[in-house]
């Protein structure tokens, strides 16, 4: 109901309704006023009246992108939104009415990105796709059909990797890695590879969050969200002690601790680096990420059980690490020779 008062020699009329907002406006005489507020409440009650959410049924798709990067994609930790949106702002799709987009028009995407970029990458792009319509239809009013890119057939999912570096793999790549123009990239590889750490994990470490006396490092935010601590053998207190003596990090006088960040470079030149020496030392199909494959199956194979190894890893559900645990056969065979060994001497005493 439409609130009308005099106010200075003025007839106000204020409106408010909720999901809306609160609207007013000044008239000379009483019945403009009441005109105005009956008209208003009429917009109102047919949808028609400007909402703080509500975006217009025939806005393209580019301008709902640009609304979810800032309103939804800015909130994420991951900046991959950006990249993909990219893609399908690219594609005629994006200059496509909202409220008049098919089944086809997204197979048509689908169908094009297929032509360029593996099928997970395509999927992930339609997930996210998908995502953007559902908020775009549940939050903003958008008319938009429920499930359009649930109708659509999606690319398979990928196969878990399960590459593993071999000894002289990883020394080669290494070796180019420490004639880089930033060897620190060579470190940072060496500590991932013992601790099973994300490469963003290990960048970001901090010296606050290192305990050298206890051997761990804490990890306060990490992928899934809560924070962890990971244990660090002898090889990976050698990189720190590495980074104390070449790389000097602040000092505070106050409490005495080391702060600052122990590998102070970006996540792209890490990148960069790695792939110049992965070509260099001739190692193919060999990422970043594989070195976390490669220490989740060695804990393994140390004979670490499961709950150890999902201490160190992060991982809540062991299923997930078992996708990560890619034990060599060569390996259990010489496990099982020395408990065979072992059973055998106690038999014979």
């Amino acid at each position: 109901m439409a609130t009308i008062r005099k106010h200075r020699g003025k007839w106000q009329v204020q409106i408010r309704r909720v999901g809306y907002p609160a609207v007013s406006r000044s008239f000379l005489s009483k019945a403009d006023a009441q005109r105005w507020g009956r008209e208003q409440e009429r917009l109102v009650d047919l949808g028609e009246a400007p909402s703080p959410n509500r975006v217009s049924a025939s806005a393209p798709l580019s301008e709902f992108i640009a609304r979810y990067l800032a309103e939804v994609s800015s909130r994420k930790r991951s900046k991959s939104d950006e990249f993909h949106f990219r893609q399908i702002m690219r594609h005629r799709l994006a200059a496509l009415v909202v409220s008049k987009l098919t089944a086809a028009d997204i197979a048509s995407f689908r169908d094009h990105r297929l032509k360029s970029v593996a099928g997970p990458t395509v999927r992930k792009e339609l997930n996210l796709l998908g995502h953007l319509l559902k908020v775009a239809r549940c939050e903003w009013g958008a008319s938009v059909k429920p499930d359009l890119v649930a109708s659509v057939r999606k690319p398979e999912n990928a196969q878990g990797r399960d590459r593993r570096p071999s000894s002289d793999e990883f020394l080669r790549v290494y070796q180019e890695l420490k004639k880089s123009r930033n060897p620190l990239v060579a470190d940072i590889a060496k500590f991932a590879m013992v601790t099973g750490m994300r490469r963003g994990e290990v960048l970001s470490l901090l010296w606050e969050n290192v305990d050298l006396p206890n051997q761990t490092a804490r990890l306060p935010l990490t992928k899934n969200g809560e924070c962890r601590v990971v244990p660090l053998g002898p090889r990976a207190m050698t990189a720190l002690a590495r980074q104390l003596e070449t790389h000097p990090c602040n000092y505070e006088a106050s409490n005495g601790k080391l702060s600052g960040p122990v590998f102070n470079i970006s996540a792209n030149a890490v990148r960069l680096a790695w792939g110049r020496a992965t070509r260099r030392a001739g190692v193919s199909d060999l990422r970043f990420h594989d070195l976390r494959h490669e220490a989740i199956s060695a804990f393994f194979e140390m004979g670490l059980s499961v709950p150890e190894v999902a201490l160190i890893s992060g991982h809540k559900d062991a299923r997930m690490l078992f996708r990560y645990t890619h034990l060599k056969p060569s390996a259990v065979a010489e496990k099982i020779s020395r408990q065979s060994a072992s059973l055998l001497n106690v038999h014979l005493l």
